[in-house]
């Protein structure tokens, strides 16, 4: 079957071909946000602030517009969005063991401050889960107990990120050849270039 997909890319015009690929990037992006238990659903995000080391961690794919930008939600107090204000080149990262399919992507993060978009997306936040955005201390502060933390009744630091990407890097690994292309971002669009995996 894998064999036979092969044969009959090598049918198809280069362009044509990384079009395909370009398009199970995007239904992989989608899955994530709608199956339950998919790979994607969870991505590595990596930021470097000032003090220019880089620091990573798993956040949550929340939404996926028309023109590829991701969102993913936390703490507005939270370290990630300190790097963001210092440097807003972030990296993300998908993989998918079932099918050895890598995601990188580069891109500019933003946190979107708009009241009514953020109103919207609280809403979708499961009960249990909005307490994650009101405790008492920031993420990462020291506490001496876990089961004491405190909560906070009338307030939260509910925050959305938005990362703009300008860069994919696509790689799977099968039989007979690894596949691995770039996808860069231009004024006209998403242009392609296979690269030796």
């Amino acid at each position: 079957m894998e064999t036979s997909i092969f044969v009959s890319l090598r049918n198809l015009s280069r362009c044509e071909m990384t079009e395909s690929f370009f398009k199970e990037i995007k239904e992989e992006l989608r899955s994530g946000l709608s199956e339950k238990g998919h790979p994607f659903r969870y991505f590595t995000l990596g930021t470097v602030g000032l003090d220019r080391m880089a620091r990573l961690r798993t956040v949550v794919l929340r939404k996926l517009s028309g023109d590829m930008s991701l969102t993913f939600f936390t703490d507005a107090r939270s370290k990630k969005i300190i790097h963001i204000k210092e440097n807003n080149k972030v990296s993300l990262l998908f993989y998918h063991p079932e099918k050895m399919l890598q995601l990188k992507v580069e891109g500019l993060a933003k946190t979107n401050r708009d009241p009514t978009l953020l109103k919207k997306y609280w809403s979708e936040v499961n009960g249990p889960s909005k307490k994650d955005y009101t405790t008492a201390l920031a993420p990462g502060s020291r506490i001496s107990d876990p089961d004491t933390l405190d909560y906070l009744d009338a307030e939260d630091y509910f925050c959305a990120v938005e990362v703009n990407p300008h860069k994919i890097e696509y790689l799977k690994l099968k039989r007979p050849n690894h596949v691995r292309i770039r996808f860069s971002r231009t004024a006209d669009g998403w242009k392609s270039e296979f690269l030796v995996p």
